[in-house]
């Protein structure tokens, strides 16, 4: 019998086996491809984007990551949600769609409102009657220009704009065709440093940081620092308040936890790498547990952002070491109450046990049927005070058992001691009848 199912088993066994294996060998052999969604080519994002993807197929050559120039952020999140992308770098203020996972912060960008030298323009509200250059319509830098520009008390018509993207912008304000240009980007970027070191353009501050955040909370409270444009003559000459916003690492919450992990790594185990192809690349730090993304964490970030943190039994290791104690004394101190009950209720039933075989020792001596009926009705009241013990748990079912099997003896040697004296009684009384006739 065993031996008509011993080679089905090693047969299934080793399917399963090569099963196995040929499913890990593809997996290691599959590439993955993913398409990230930036902004204009001459822009930040694409300039972010295309040295991550350097930066992960050089460290992990099965994952491919193509950049794609769009209009910037609220395209990239339309993108995303629609599945035509895997990844996007949109800012943080963006609105945000179901399908999407965070999976880094990157670097800060900032508000950059460059005026031409020759106008007398102090702040944004001296926007007013001027001409300004913007970001293409779509753009994160167009969008968050007008909530800018509406707190500082301007209307769409009092001042005149052109979308344009960033090359044909600054070519415009080279050639004094707008009086200022607004642009959302990180830090030391070599387009605004060559503007403004060819043109004498100034830098406005925008430093009602505070106020504006009341009604957009996403914006963060920061500054230009002194010679971040040119330190030999310090552009700007002094650190310069701003505000500004976060760009943002998303995916689509189906990209594989296991890629988005290993992006995830890339962002800060080869940080220097990063740095070497884009510098700004420095910005980006480590997500504090307490920090707000604005939207869900992708489980492969998450995964790897929680790797150094203890595990529950480390991290839990006094209480859960303290309850097992107390539950060891718990279950010692239970255990032996039982083994007492145990006992205890032993040593009852021996006692009913004990007086019943005296009881029998009287049956076997008794001469008279009457001390033998007295002994019976002892031996059922002994039977009616365990029968109580038994229902309020003084004896065990065991012991009970012990002692109907001792009960069962007596009530059978009281009854073999009738017969005897019965019969004793008969041959008494025939003897007395044969004694008077003679």
């Amino acid at each position: 019998m065993q031996s008509r199912f011993t080679f089905p088993v090693v047969l299934l066994s080793v399917g399963a086996a090569i099963a196995f294996a040929v499913l890990w060998a593809l997996e290691q052999k599959q590439t993955y491809q993913l398409t990230i969604a930036t902004a204009s080519k001459d822009g930040e994002y694409y300039a972010f984007a295309q040295a991550l993807a350097n930066v992960v197929e050089r460290h992990d050559p099965k994952i491919d990551i193509t950049v794609l120039e769009t209009k910037g952020s609220p395209e990239n999140m339309q993108l995303l949600e629609q599945g035509r992308v895997n990844l996007a770098i949109v800012q943080n203020d963006t609105p945000v769609t179901p399908s999407v996972r965070a999976i880094a912060y990157l670097f800060p960008e900032v508000f950059h409102l460059v005026a031409a030298a020759d106008t007398d323009i102090q702040t944004v509200a001296d926007l007013k009657g001027k001409r300004i250059a913007l970001m293409p319509e779509g753009s994160g830098s167009y969008a968050l220009f007008w909530p800018l520009s509406r707190h500082y008390g301007l209307a769409e018509t009092d001042f005149e704009f052109v979308s344009l993207g960033a090359a044909e912008a600054h070519t415009a304000f080279r050639a004094g065709e707008v009086d200022a240009l607004f642009r959302v980007l990180a830090l030391g970027n070599p387009s605004i440093s060559e503007l403004l070191s060819n043109t004498q353009a100034r830098l406005i501050p925008i430093d009602q940081a505070t106020a504006l955040r009341l009604s957009f909370p996403y914006l963060e409270a920061t500054q230009i620092p002194k010679g971040t444009y040119d330190g030999a003559i310090p552009t700007p000459p002094t650190d310069l308040p701003v505000v500004g916003v976060r760009a943002v690492l998303v995916s689509h919450a189906d990209v594989n936890p296991e890629v988005v992990r290993a992006i995830a790594q890339t962002l800060f185990e080869f940080r220097n790498e990063l740095v070497a192809q884009y510098p700004r690349a420095a910005n980006i730090t480590l997500p504090e547990s307490s920090m707000n993304l604005g939207l869900p964490m992708h489980p492969g970030a998450r995964a790897y952002y929680d790797q150094d943190e203890p595990s529950f039994l480390v991290e839990y290791a006094e209480p859960i070491g303290l309850l097992l104690s107390v539950s060891i004394l718990i279950f010692s101190g239970v255990w032996q109450f039982r083994l007492w009950l145990k006992e205890r209720q032993k040593n009852r039933a021996d006692m009913y046990n004990l007086e019943i075989l005296g009881l029998i020792d009287d049956v076997q001596k008794s001469v008279e049927l009457e001390q033998l009926n007295q002994l019976r009705r002892y031996l059922f009241e002994i039977l009616h005070k365990v029968v109580v013990d038994l229902d309020e748990d003084r004896i065990s079912p065991q012991s009970f058992q012990s002692f109907a099997f001792t009960w069962e003896m007596a009530i059978a040697t009281i009854r073999h001691r009738e017969v005897v004296l019965l019969n004793l009684y008969s041959k008494q009384e025939l003897s007395s009848e044969q004694s008077v006739k003679q």
